[in-house]
């Protein structure tokens, strides 16, 4: 009994340190791309309704692209995020619910287990025309590239996992683009069309489920520009909370505030809820 018991440990241990040993040799990832697809749509309709009500119908499509490199001391990751949302309120006509494109690209290169010398990149815009609907007549606010945003800088980057990162970039340039019909607004002086900053950035990820099948995601960035407006903070905080029902159907919450003084004196913040189809149609691993 002593010699068969023996000889089981003996096996286990053999078949243990030959797992351990294959899973540390196997190859890791140099390429990993992912592309998301999600359509979420709203609609309420009212008939005879006592309380009053309008008919609504309202749509939003997302489309993400991530690109993570990897190889030796480099770290590569870029973000593609955009998305386009309309609603359709009876005797209003079309509004629009979202609008967005924004690259992200951070370079790094390996100093120790966790931080990288570092580079960002980032690039932000909207597709269509944006209008002030409580004017009378409706305020046009912004255009295609108009404003436009391009943020470029070195620093440092402290990365744990794909889902936990920060990057400090404490000499950060960002470059504000806008056509001659908004010059004088969104920071750029009247008669420009551009305008320079030079300020402190920090942005950080954090992607962890609070409980199965249920996901958060946030996603934040500060910037204080130091040429103006010293201890003035402008900050980006986004939250996604979405909710698995299977692979394809998601519910999803979003949360984003915006607080910057020369776009908006007040703080901004937009709210969507709804359940819609999620569809991967780019999955990519290169070793």
């Amino acid at each position: 009994m002593r010699r068969l018991f023996l000889l089981f440990l003996i096996l286990l241990a053999t078949t243990s340190y030959s797992q351990k040993k294959k899973k540390d040799t196997l190859p890791k990832p140099k390429w990993k791309i992912n592309g998301r697809f999600a359509f979420i749509f709203n609609q309420s309709s009212f008939s005879n309704w006592a309380s009053g009500g309008e008919n609504t119908v309202a749509g939003n499509m997302n489309l993400n692209y991530d690109f993570n490199y990897k190889k030796k001391h480099i770290n590569w990751d870029t973000r593609i995020i955009t998305g386009y949302g309309l609603s359709h309120i009876s005797e209003k006509g079309y509004r629009k619910t979202d609008d967005r494109f924004e690259l992200n690209t951070l370079l790094g290169v390996k100093t120790t287990t966790y931080w990288f010398f570092s580079f960002l990149g980032n690039f932000r815009t909207q597709y269509t025309n944006g209008y002030n609907y409580k004017k009378e007549p409706k305020l046009l606010v912004s255009e295609f590239l108009s404003p436009a945003y391009l943020t470029l800088g070195p620093g440092m980057l402290w990365k744990k996992s794909d889902n936990l990162n920060m990057n400090i970039a404490p000499a950060t340039a960002r470059y504000t683009f806008v056509n001659d019909f908004f010059s004088g607004q969104f920071g750029v002086e009247d008669g420009r069309n551009t305008a320079f900053s030079l300020g402190f950035n920090f942005s950080g990820y954090y992607k962890f489920s609070l409980m199965q099948n249920i996901e958060m995601e946030n996603v934040f960035t500060m910037y204080s520009d130091y040429l103006a407006n010293v201890g003035n903070v402008d900050v980006d905080y986004q939250t996604n909370i979405r909710f698995k029902v299977n692979k394809h159907i998601k519910m999803q919450m979003t949360f984003h505030t915006i607080i910057d003084d020369n776009s908006s004196s007040k703080i901004q913040f937009r709210q969507l809820f709804g359940l819609g189809v999620n569809y991967n149609f780019h999955e990519k691993v290169t070793y």
